[in-house]
């Protein structure tokens, strides 16, 4: 007998969970063979034994990433403190707890929201262009050049972009959790007339050092995260131009979900195993 319409619904309903389960299978098992290839590949990105040209391919990157974004995450970071310090003061004014605003601002500046502010900013403005850029060179060949002249694209290309992600996230997450705190020092001085030197000093005291380990390992996470997706999008580009937009777009999407899933990954791991 022939399956009836309610079977063949349900066989291409497993069908298609099946495929997409295989898809993004296959999706996480290529990032993760291409972030060892450039893991292995990174000791020669340096001035002394390895290729000089690379590394003045990653000096640059690391002005872009860096430098060129600092004003626009130092902005993004202190708007998300004062607003959460507004936010925070209207709930705890009630409770006649309004200097608790600073353990509010500080901890979740430093644990989360400059992280993961940074994290986006830089997906928006980096990782789209690391997926355009190697998208542009697989369709004009150049990355099948590099390999005709026995050059490793993913050393080539990948490895000097990952030092320099490596390098610059932790100092904008730095910069981002302190334009946060100094942007909650505002709220804090005109609703409780509290100097600067105080405020600090009662934000350092709220704060631990796993608060701030915490930070750091999430910033090498997310900076791992949006290069190998990036690059990762960009090498596997079909189609044209048409399949380099494709590939920035799915880039940027798949990275910020990566990235929030990390995030929730690595928090409740924090939450439950160091307290």
């Amino acid at each position: 007998m022939w399956p009836t319409e309610p079977a063949k619904t349900l066989i291409s309903i497993f069908e298609a969970a099946g495929r997409y389960a295989i898809d993004k299978t296959e999706y996480v098992g290529g990032l993760t063979i291409q972030f060892w290839r450039g893991l292995r590949a990174i000791w020669k990105v340096n001035p002394i034994t390895g290729s000089r040209l690379r590394w003045q391919n990653t000096v640059r990157t690391m002005a872009v990433v860096g430098f060129d974004a600092l004003p626009v995450v130092c902005l993004i970071a202190g708007a998300t403190g004062l607003i959460m310090a507004f936010q925070g003061g209207a709930e705890l004014r009630r409770f006649g707890a309004l200097k608790f605003v600073i353990n509010l601002v500080g901890v979740s500046m430093t644990r989360e929201l400059g992280p993961l502010m940074t994290a986006i900013v830089v997906i928006g403005r980096s990782g789209s262009s690391f997926s355009a850029e190697i998208g542009t060179m697989v369709v004009t060949e150049e990355v099948d050049a590099l390999r005709t002249m026995a050059l490793d694209p993913i050393e080539f290309l990948l490895t000097p972009k990952y030092l320099a992600m490596m390098i610059m996230m932790p100092c904008l997450t730095v910069a981002a959790v302190a334009s946060g705190i100094l942007a909650g020092a505002i709220f804090i001085y005109f609703t409780l007339d509290m100097s600067l030197g105080v405020y600090l000093r009662a934000t350092f005291d709220a704060l631990h050092m796993r608060d701030i380990v915490s930070s750091m390992i999430k910033a090498i996470a997310f900076g791992t995260i949006i290069v190998q997706v990036g690059c990762y999008e960009g090498f596997n580009v079909s189609g044209g131009p048409e399949g380099v937009g494709r590939s920035t777009t799915s880039a940027v999407v798949k990275a910020i979900f990566l990235v929030v899933l990390a995030d929730l990954l690595f928090t409740a791991f924090f939450y439950f195993f160091w307290q």
